[in-house]
């Protein structure tokens, strides 16, 4: 009787969700180096209940280094598109880039992070781009944990937790310099820069 319940109430989760989901399950290996991935996401706006995703880039950072083959660029197809926000991001709706459905690009995504530690400049707003992304494929939430270099700042500056930064500004301080500024690959691997900076300063393995 209980087993019956119970079967009633599980979900039965896509493929791709029960795949992500084991990333977590195994142990570690000690011997393997921790990786982290830096993202960004380019959005028609700034309300995750209302806006979508326009483009995702990430890059792989292992060490003291990013892995620049160890990255992924995509760009989504839109049903909602903004174009007074092209002269930010600069994505055309029917520009030169192959574009895909939402939800490749976020089963893509998934394959690409797996268990990794995300690492992002005001990073809880990418992430809950993709958790409404994912909510929208009636999966769960992103389970990966994260880092933010606005947070990672202030702890090494000894800020207050209303003092915040901007990206540019920290790449100013920490002499980043800046290519592809506000695009997703471009700021990905521009945060990436900043990350491995604060990192270090940190002493963050």
């Amino acid at each position: 009787m209980v087993f019956d319940w119970f079967k009633k109430v599980s979900k039965d989760y896509p493929k791709f969700w029960e795949n992500y989901l084991e990333n977590f399950e195994q142990e570690p290996d000690e011997l393997q180096p921790k990786r982290y991935v830096v993202f960004d996401c380019e959005t028609t706006g700034l309300d995750h209940r209302k806006d979508v995703i326009l483009s995702i880039g990430a890059v792989a950072v292992i060490d003291n280094a990013v892995i620049v083959n160890d990255s992924l660029e995509l760009f989504l197809k839109q049903d909602l598109y903004k174009s007074e926000t092209a002269s930010i991001h600069g994505i055309l709706k029917e520009g030169k880039e192959e574009k895909i459905v939402e939800a490749e690009a976020i089963i893509r995504f998934l394959e690409f992070i797996k268990n990794s530690t995300l690492v992002g400049h005001n990073v809880n707003f990418d992430i809950e781009m993709i958790n409404q992304a994912l909510k929208r494929l009636e999966v769960g939430k992103l389970k990966n944990d994260s880092m933010d270099t606005d947070a990672m700042y202030k702890k090494f500056k000894g800020l207050q937790e209303d003092q915040h930064s901007t990206l540019d500004e920290l790449c100013k301080i920490l002499k980043v310099e800046k290519s592809d500024r506000h695009t997703a690959s471009g700021d990905a691997f521009i945060t990436a820069l900043v990350f491995l900076k604060l990192k270090k300063r940190l002493d963050i393995k």
